[in-house]
């Protein structure tokens, strides 16, 4: 049976890089050798299981999330952030790139949602940096590196889903998250400000910014943006809502701001509400081929096999975490987030928490991990994004040297959250004992 596990696990391997579709290609799979080694019986309650996904509350959050970043990002409040930023920091060595970075975060806390946060800043931005004489790979990894910072920084949805598939509350999960998000940020600008101190014709500050900077105006861009984000985020820190009623609250808010803003038309809510049913559909859909696969690895004791394997490794849970995040990050070279969400960590977090890992903080680890597969070739969603809508002089290969440093950051900053752990736990410790939990 060991032997048909392993090629079970290594079928799906093969047909998800050939290119076939993921959710289909998990059920294929589980019902073939499923029906092989098990019997059609086994499959009996498959529907039942479906059927708890699909009334999962928690789970509910994805699509109100999704919907909120589709109407925030066709508000063009995106826009005024990219452009106020842009004449802030202007007059800096790499202020647009520190722009970017910043307005990259604010994004990443009201939309989450990768794709467009890339392509809105690689229209934006790219531009205009490449017109005031920006090194070609410094601006398109700042751009494509601070897109990705929605996978960390909450309301994530793959926070979302690991917290679902790893048994974590998510509230607590988005509070750990918000330090690691932080540092990232942080790091992504020192990288910026090193970069621009010691080659500065490589990111020269704006010329002719001789304008007084509006700071009412600065304000006046920045507010609906934080409003939102305190809406959202506060309202789950203080347990006033659960991360699903919190969602509608940034859902209606995103409404709201893209109506003051004289974006909402019905065209926009229609393509809004068509986008949201897209990636929602492909999610769960996903999630259900996910659990079929599951269903069968498990009921072929393929778990005792890698439990067997993982606590048989040198180091103990060192050695557990070391394997554990090299496996990730290779496979994010070659898988998108969502697959290795769904078919490896179901395999690892059981796992974790017989070595007396604390999953919170594990979660963390996955999630930044993660964050890289956005952004290694081949198959980095977040390169493909930035190449679709950069200029014709921007070739692949400036993308790619330009994304090295970032990922460089990425995992410098799991290194310090695996040997500070506190980085992660702080912060969902301290509000509980803040609201009295």
């Amino acid at each position: 049976m060991t032997i048909w596990i392993i090629l079970m696990f290594l079928t799906l391997m093969l047909l998800l890089l050939m290119g076939y579709p993921v959710a289909f290609t998990l059920g294929a799979v589980a019902l073939t050798f499923g029906s092989i080694f098990l019997g059609f019986d086994f499959f009996i309650s498959l529907p039942l299981r479906i059927w708890g996904i699909m009334t999962n509350f928690t789970l509910l959050a994805v699509p109100l999330f999704v919907f909120m970043g589709v109407v925030f990002d066709r508000s063009g409040l995106a826009e005024d952030l990219l452009e106020t930023m842009g004449k802030l920091c202007g007059k800096l060595n790499g202020g647009l790139a520190l722009s970017v970075v910043i307005v990259g975060a604010m994004l990443a806390a009201t939309t989450g949602v990768v794709g467009a946060t890339v392509v809105t800043m690689g229209i934006i931005a790219l531009p205009t940096m490449l017109k005031h004489n920006y090194s070609a790979p410094l601006a398109t990894g700042t751009i494509a590196a601070s897109g990705t910072l929605g996978q960390i920084i909450p309301p994530s949805i793959i926070l979302i889903l690991l917290g679902d598939v790893m048994g974590v509350p998510v509230g607590r999960l988005f509070m750990g998250a918000i330090i690691p998000g932080t540092i990232l940020v942080l790091l992504f600008m020192i990288y910026i400000i090193s970069y621009a101190w010691y080659k500065p014709s490589m990111a020269p500050a704006l010329k002719n910014n001789s304008e007084k900077t509006d700071y009412l105006n600065v304000v006046v861009t920045l507010l609906p943006p934080l409003t939102l984000i305190i809406a959202v985020l506060g309202s789950i820190f203080f347990g006033i809502a659960s991360p699903t009623e919190s969602a509608a609250v940034g859902a209606i808010g995103a409404l709201i701001l893209a109506a003051l803003h004289k974006k909402l038309s019905l065209e926009n809510l229609q393509d809004a509400m068509r986008q949201t049913t897209k990636l929602t559909s492909m999610v769960f859909m996903i999630l259900i081929g996910a659990s079929a696969f599951g269903s069968v690895f498990i009921g072929m004791n393929g778990d005792r096999l890698v439990l067997e394997i993982m606590s048989n490794l040198p180091g103990g849970v060192w050695g557990f975490l070391f394997i554990s995040m090299l496996l990730i990050f290779i496979l994010g070279f070659f898988l998108d987030f969502l697959q290795i969400c769904f078919i490896v960590i179901p395999i690892l977090a059981p796992i974790a928490n017989q070595l007396g890992i604390d999953l919170l903080w594990f979660a963390v680890l996955i999630a930044i991990n993660l964050q890289t597969s956005f952004l290694t070739p081949p198959f980095g969603f977040s390169l493909f994004y930035l190449k679709a809508v950069a200029p014709a002089e921007v070739k692949i290969q400036d993308i790619y040297s330009g994304i090295i440093p970032f990922v460089l950051l990425q995992v410098v900053t799991l290194f310090f959250l695996i040997a500070i752990p506190e980085l992660v736990t702080w912060l969902p410790d301290f509000m509980d004992n803040l609201n009295g939990l």
